[in-house]
Formats: C-alpha cells, structure tokens, sequence
C-alpha cells in the first residue's frame, strides 16, 4: 500500500478546510486566464457528496471543495441541471482561490454502470466548462492513490458499494451494488420518525453515532454479505474500504466480522476515490 498514503490524506483534509498555501506562478497565467502550468483536476459525483480536487504537477493536493447534493443516485445523474450548477459554483469558488481558470477534469463512474449513464456524467463536466480528458470507474480510480497489488477494494458512497479485486497490481474482477450511506439514513429515518434530511444530519453527529450503531448495523452487515458474495472464487486477504459511508465509526469491525477478511479503513475515506481520479487527469 501507498507508504504516503496518511500524510497524502491529512494535506487533502487540510486543503478542502480552507487552507491554500499554494500560488500560482503569475508568469504563467495568460491574459485570458488559462494557467499554463501542470494540474491535475477531479470531479466525483457521489450520491451524497459532490467533491472537487485540484492536484499540482507533483499529484499533491492544492485546492479544493465538496459539498452535500443529492444529484445522483446509485451512479446514475437524476439532476443534470442541479449538477452542472453545483459543479460550476464549486469550479468558481476554486478558481478563485487559485486565481486561474480550470479547463479540464477527469471523472468516475461505478462498475457496472450502462455506458448512456457513464457519457452523462461527463457531459455534468461539459456543462461546467471542463473538457471531460479522463474517465474511470471509482474503485480502479481509489487505487490510484492506495497502490494496492492484491486484494479488494470496497467503495461504499452513498448509493452504492463498489468492489474490484486486484490480482498483482491489475483488477481481476469489478461490481457495484445498491446500497450504501443513504440507506442509513433510511433507516434512521424510518426507526426515529424523523425526515431523511434531519436524519442525514443526525448521522454525522458524532454524539449520536454510538446511539444509532444498533439500528443502522444491519445495513452494514449487508454490506459485507455483497462483499462476500463477490469475492467468493477469489483470494481475497484484503479489504480496503474507502468513500464517505466508510468513515462510520465501527464500520470497518463489522465489515471484518462479517466477511472474516482483514479490513483497512485510510484516514478520510471521502477523498481517496476524488484523488484517484484527479490523477487520471
């Protein structure tokens, strides 16, 4: 695995924070705005987070944005034009930052996704003004960062949980499957009798997590049992979990518990997928 991997991840989080210590070189910036110089740019359309990441000629981590958008589900765009907005408002507020203008991404898919729905989630890029240069799906995009050689990669979004098996280096084997963090608030939802927004929130509160672990446990235990469905026939002797949904506290227990398979959770699972795909840029 990436021996960088948790500093990797610390720069990310401190970036999508706010912090910019990075500039531009002026000399390379053209009266028309396009910068001249080396980025690496990725956009991940998650089911529940919307992420942006900019990565400088090195790959590491110099601007940023992610926010909650329900713009897609299970890997399909159901709100083109919220999306574009979004996507826009987002590229915007980086540009900014940067002081350039962003002309190109890369983006990802889950495996399994029909090619119509793969070409809309590029055309959210086009919408937004970038040239869509890199298409990948998400659990190939998260080794980009991780550099496993053998074992499963487990990208649990908000829809969807996404597997590839990678046998010396290459992927064996791909899936994806419904279900994922937006069930947990389905779940909450239904046992609290509150709204599924309120329960979105109420999911992230690090107060009530250790309260909720019982009533949202089964899902998981779901998600191992789609793992363990799809790594039967291989050997597996790894799992790496990565994507928003991961981050639960106990969720990594239970996906070993459940599967019997060694299971590593990186720090800050959102942004492992989103830098992958930066780097396919």
């Amino acid at each position: 695995m990436n021996p960088n991997l948790s500093e990797l991840l610390t720069q990310t989080d401190r970036i999508m924070s706010g912090a910019n210590g990075w500039h531009a070189d002026p000399n390379l910036i053209l009266p028309s705005g396009i910068y001249q110089g080396t980025v690496h740019v990725g956009v991940d359309l998650g089911t529940a987070y919307t992420v942006l990441v900019v990565l400088d000629e090195n790959y590491k981590p110099i601007a940023g944005e992610y926010q909650f958008a329900q713009v897609t589900r299970d890997g399909l765009v159901v709100d083109f034009v919220g999306a574009v907005d979004l996507l826009r408002m987002m590229k915007s507020k980086i540009e900014q930052k940067l002081g350039f203008t962003l002309t190109s991404a890369a983006t990802a898919y889950p495996p399994g996704v029909p090619e119509v729905e793969r070409r809309a989630t590029a055309n959210v890029l086009y919408g937004a003004s970038l040239d869509c240069t890199g298409f990948i799906d998400e659990p190939t995009a998260a080794n980009n960062v991780l550099k496993i050689r053998d074992g499963a990669i487990v990208d649990v979004g908000g829809g969807t949980t996404g597997i590839a098996i990678f046998k010396n280096g290459e992927v064996v084997y791909t899936a994806d499957e419904a279900t994922g963090g937006t069930h947990f608030s389905l779940v909450i939802a239904g046992s609290t009798g509150i709204t599924f927004e309120e329960a979105e929130e109420l999911k992230k509160n690090p107060n009530e997590q250790i309260r909720l672990f019982p009533t949202i446990r089964p899902v998981i235990e779901k998600v191992g049992s789609i793992i363990n469905r799809h790594i039967a026939g291989h050997q597996v002797d790894k799992l790496y979990l990565v994507g928003g949904t991961c981050a639960y506290p106990g969720m990594d227990k239970v996906i070993e518990e459940v599967t019997g398979v060694e299971t590593i959770l990186p720090s800050n699972p959102l942004f492992v997928t989103p830098l992958g795909i930066a780097m396919n840029n």
